[in-house]
């Protein structure tokens, strides 16, 4: 779980959450500070406010105007600061004596919706981080959070300033890490997942790196059928989440 005896960085940009969801693990969440809520007068009466956050009772317009008409808060938004970072050393440490452990490796997966997406995904088969290089991934934002529907505020997002040498931080703490490349040789399933296992997932367009598929253990590949050429990476770190949880999860 999160983001316990973790090293404080924090950044001092602001941020807005919006839905239910997101503001509600928000509020669940003992390392997120929230400076305020905004909420239609329906879902302000109704809110369940451990942390005693100032709630301002606003109309749907004036959230409209704050993240935007597209955006789906169902009425309510919290201005947060982002979450101090936990950093792949703790992650190390957090995991160093256990038998089983599954992580996520995101090489410039740069759509929030993807990143969120993965997110809930880890939450939901027992991942415990997700891991994006500081360059070409989004940071923490009211679309990523929205699309994680709450993950968030549980999986902690890694960000390192070097791919490769997080890699390698991870195999030499017992880590295999293991590609999914649609070129792979094996097809997921063939083998056993690695018990103490990194999901290595490239970007939307290009895939892995060269570098990054380098550093890979070995590579799998989802056997898809032939008319569809491949998923979406969200879906696909999904397939391969829950092949790990099937195998080992409790």
């Amino acid at each position: 779980m999160v983001q316990k005896n973790q090293k404080m960085q924090k950044k001092s940009k602001e941020l807005w959450l919006y839905g239910t969801h997101p503001v509600m693990a928000a509020l669940d969440n003992s390392n997120r500070v929230i400076r305020e809520i905004w909420a239609v007068k329906s879902v302000a009466e109704t809110l369940k406010n451990p942390k005693k956050i100032p709630v301002k009772v606003v109309t749907r317009e004036q959230i409209d105007s704050l993240v935007g008409q597209n955006a789906v808060h169902q009425g309510i938004v919290a201005k947060c600061e982002p979450l101090c970072s936990y950093v792949i050393e703790d992650l190390i440490r957090d995991t160093k004596k256990d038998d089983k452990t599954l992580v996520v490796i995101l090489d410039q997966v740069s759509d929030p919706h993807n990143v969120g997406a993965i997110l809930r995904s880890s939450a939901a088969f027992g991942a415990r981080a997700v891991i994006v290089p500081d360059a070409n991934a989004p940071d923490e934002s009211g679309v990523l959070a929205k699309s994680a529907s709450g993950a968030l505020e549980v999986i902690p997002l890694i960000r390192v300033s070097n791919l490769s040498r997080a890699m390698e931080a991870l195999k030499k703490a017992e880590f295999w890490c293991v590609g999914m490349d649609g070129y792979a040789k094996k097809e997921m399933g063939e083998d056993r997942l690695p018990q103490k296992c990194a999901i290595v997932m490239g970007s939307e367009g290009g895939g892995m790196r060269r570098l990054t598929a380098e550093n890979c253990d070995y590579t799998v590949k989802l056997p898809i059928a032939r008319t569809v050429e491949s998923l979406n990476v969200s879906n696909a770190c999904a397939i391969a989440l829950y092949e790990w949880n099937r195998i080992y999860g409790k």
